[in-house]
């Protein structure tokens, strides 16, 4: 399937859909955003690369916030850094946090990769993401399951937003927590009764 400039879904969504379908649907599809001190600092720290400019050094050239498009997978979006060395084409992400449990973070830069692969007719077998408290670079392999999962992720991705639905918010502590959508999400308020009871029967039992 090929989608059409009108179908592109922002790539930043599928960080979204992994981390919680539900916190996606409510950013791309209601609208809704709230910034809390996570969000702020990254947006910060993405503002330092988010600027079109490039330069070269030590023989390797360096293309900051790079417009990414493709009609294989329907996204649209920018990588932070390009590096394009003698040999090869290196995508570069920057993340305030640490590296989380989830592939969410490799997913979206798997995705930069498969869209300059389009643009660019080229086949890119590693990234970096470069994370703020560690200060260092994790290398990220693009190998066949996470090529398989990022193309999953972005069919399931316009498969929610073709639905028009937001899905119903499952609790969960810590992630939920540090969501900055919580107060409008409210996922404790939208508990299943089965949850409810779980958690009753659990805290009685404590």
């Amino acid at each position: 399937m090929t989608f059409t400039d009108s179908d592109l879904l922002p790539l930043s969504a599928l960080q979204h859909y992994i981390y919680c379908p539900r916190q996606c649907a409510l950013i791309h599809l209601e609208q809704q955003w709230t910034e809390n001190r996570f969000t702020a600092e990254g947006r910060a720290q993405h503002d330092r690369v988010d600027r079109p400019e490039h330069e070269t050094r030590d023989g390797i050239r360096y293309e900051y916030a790079t417009l990414l498009r493709s009609l294989k997978l329907g996204l649209i979006g920018k990588a932070d850094v390009v590096e394009f060395h003698a040999d090869k084409v290196y995508p570069v992400e920057h993340k305030r946090g640490r590296p989380k449990p989830t592939h969410c973070d490799w997913v979206q830069l798997c995705a930069q990769a498969l869209c300059l692969e389009e643009m660019l007719d080229v086949e890119i077998g590693e990234g970096a993401i470069f994370y703020g408290q560690p200060r260092r670079r994790q290398p990220v392999e693009f190998t066949p399951e996470l090529r398989a999962e990022t193309k999953e992720t972005a069919r399931r991705l316009h498969e929610l937003m073709a639905s028009g639905k937001t899905p119903s918010a499952e609790y969960i502590e810590k992630k939920c927590a540090a969501c900055s959508l919580f107060e409008t999400c409210m996922p404790q308020k939208h508990r299943s009764v089965s949850t409810y009871l779980k958690e009753a029967l659990r805290e009685e039992a404590s």
